[in-house]
């Protein structure tokens, strides 16, 4: 059976990727977070990991430098790339939301001539408002995006949110969701079909490993 390689996004998604992968058959080595190394195999050596950014995970998929790829659906829709998106995974749970400091709640969310909106999400940002007539300035940042209404940068952010705890510690307060997220199985189109029966062969042991996560909760 063919072996095959994933894409797995550095950051808050990866230790729950590592974790459910192992569930479903397929462990990592411990310290694989901490790891310099670009190839790394599972101990089945059935699944080959390279370790990206979060927002290169559909870029290697899409282009076949990878055959899957776990990566949430915030980032999928942002991006929007060309992969296949066989399963939804049962972490990785967030959502991305319009916020703006509390001294403001009643913060419209149409200010003319337009409002100035702080985001890492250019393109869900833009979609949002001007769906709602709305033609904002969009100031692009890659960090650090709550600071940006307290420092009068911008007067609104779209930021993912978790808990809320980072808003709230930072005086703002959540207007509007624009969509909820959570981590997603992707596949190269190409290899789906070439590799179809290591491809089917993982998907069903992930399916498994799903199912079993909801029946131990009940």
């Amino acid at each position: 059976m063919d072996q095959l390689r994933i894409a797995l996004p550095k950051g808050r998604l990866l230790t729950d990727a590592l974790s459910f992968l192992a569930r479903a058959g397929y462990p990592f080595s411990d310290g694989v977070e901490r790891s310099r190394r670009l190839l790394i195999l599972d101990q089945t050596k059935r699944l080959e990991a390279v370790l990206v950014k979060p927002r290169d995970v559909p870029v290697f998929v899409e282009y076949g430098a990878t055959d899957l790829g776990i990566v949430g659906t915030d980032v999928l829709r942002e991006m929007e790339r060309d992969v296949y998106e066989p399963l939804l995974l049962p972490f990785g749970y967030c959502r991305l939301s319009v916020a703006a400091p509390a001294d403001r709640p009643n913060m419209p969310l149409r200010l003319e001539p337009s409002p100035r909106v702080a985001t890492s999400y250019p393109n869900l940002t833009q979609r949002f408002f001007q769906q709602r007539g709305v033609s904002p300035e969009i100031i692009l940042l890659s960090g650090s995006v709550e600071l940006s209404p307290l420092v009068g940068l911008a007067d609104l952010l779209v930021d993912m949110v978790e808990t809320g705890r980072t808003l709230r510690e930072n005086g703002l307060v959540e207007l509007r969701t624009i969509m909820h997220s959570q981590a997603a199985l992707i596949a190269n189109r190409a290899a789906y079909t070439l590799k179809a029966e290591a491809m089917m062969a993982f998907i069903n042991d992930l399916r498994q490993a799903i199912t079993e996560k909801v029946s131990e909760k009940f």
